[in-house]
């Protein structure tokens, strides 16, 4: 499972039709020599992974930015081998005749900077785990502080660099509904049509202090040593399992949840050892177990603290740059979202709606919260079909 701003969560649950493998693609770098970032760092030999679905036409006005969840990749759609276990995780709405149909549309994914996943052979990524340049050691956190501005900074980059000057629509759940919304307030001119799905134009601090539950397990660890743990024997692993079941819950709803993992009301050993776990979290530091290997302890922190930052424009004011927006703007929230709520998503509709904007607002059905913006996408994919065309 993976996260969305989570959202790792769950795409081990998801089971592809034979239709929906079909779609190959290819993983592409992007190089910046160097990128400044909002708090005026350099990072030199930035490297971000990319991939792309359907043809680019001549005029270059038919480009969907796809912008991914917390802990996801640049990989939406398609397989990059036909053994490939499962497709990318919004396969159900990307592809030939689907609701993004890549018959019409040149669809654009990209890793995000500090992407959870560095470990994963098919992420490209620069981040605490990667060489300074300077140094010739991992960063570590001498990494500068990113935020949601800076993921959207590189990928304009990239676009530019293509010689794409504009998007016919943004799109992303969670984490990645953060940089949509921002691509369409920095840049409105640019930005036609945006979807931000089970998302928010702000965090507040009940939420933010929430994340904070993600980051505290690797900040405990022993073996994090301040973020100097590479080329070390001991590593945070411990920690970071526990961080990553911590994001599988919170993604959750208690409805998918009870009916996944075991009642308490089974667990015979904890019935007479108070040094007995649940069987429940056992299964979920499990599944964080098998995600771990795949991803680093630093680069989940950066990624909470550029969650726990975020409001649109990144200033003190996030309705009246909100109100920049002049896309047209779908809102997705999740039924039984419990991370990112409806409420959220409705307030920032209404606060597009003052504005002038005639922003629209469907409800993505299910039992899995959050998670539902992965699992349930296609309950909405004609919704998303309609607003598109």
């Amino acid at each position: 499972m993976r996260f969305l701003i989570v959202i790792a969560c769950c795409c081990a649950l998801w089971l592809p039709s034979l239709a929906q493998a079909e779609l190959l693609v290819k993983k592409q770098q992007f190089m910046l020599k160097e990128f400044r970032t909002q708090s005026g760092k350099t990072i030199q030999d930035v490297k971000v992974g990319w991939e792309a679905y359907g043809q680019l036409n001549a005029d270059k006005s038919n480009v969907i930015l796809i912008t991914h969840y917390f802990s996801g990749t640049s990989h939406a759609a398609g397989k990059y081998q036909s053994t490939d276990t499962a497709p990318g995780y919004w396969d159900a709405i990307i592809g030939p005749g689907k609701a993004i149909d890549t018959n019409k549309f040149y669809v654009v994914s990209m890793d995000t900077l500090v992407n959870a996943n560095v470990k994963d052979p098919n992420v490209i990524t620069t981040g605490p785990a990667s060489i300074n340049p300077a140094t010739g050691q991992p960063y570590g956190l001498s990494f500068p502080v990113v935020t949601i501005t800076d993921f959207v900074e590189v990928q304009k980059a990239f676009l530019e660099s293509k010689g794409i000057n504009t998007l016919y629509a943004v799109i992303g759940p969670s984490m990645g509904s953060f940089q949509a919304i921002e691509w369409a307030s920095r840049y409105p001119d640019k930005v036609q049509r945006l979807i931000a799905a089970i998302g928010t134009a702000y965090i507040d601090s009940w939420s933010a202090v929430r994340l904070e539950r993600w980051a505290e397990p690797i900040k405990a660890d022993p073996n994090w040593q301040q973020g100097n743990y590479y080329g070390k024997a001991a590593q945070p692993t411990a920690g970071l399992i526990t961080a990553l079941a911590y994001i599988t819950q919170d993604a959750s709803n208690p409805e998918g949840f009870n009916q996944k993992y075991q009642t308490p009301a089974l667990d015979h050993k904890a019935h007479l050892d108070i040094r007995a776990d649940l069987t429940a979290w056992q299964q979920l530091r499990q599944t964080a177990a098998a995600r771990a290997a795949l991803q680093d302890a630093n680069h989940i922190l950066y990624l909470v603290r550029a969650s726990q930052l975020w409001r649109v424009g990144m200033s003190d004011n996030w309705p009246q740059a909100l109100a920049k927006i002049s896309a047209k703007t779908l809102f997705l929230p999740a039924s039984g979202d419990l991370l990112l709520t409806p409420e959220m998503s409705r307030n920032s509709q209404q606060q597009l709606q003052q504005a002038g904007n005639q922003a629209q607002l469907t409800e993505i059905p299910g039992q899995w919260g959050h998670l539902d913006g992965l699992l349930n996408i296609a309950s909405v994919g004609e919704q998303i079909r309609t607003f598109l065309n």
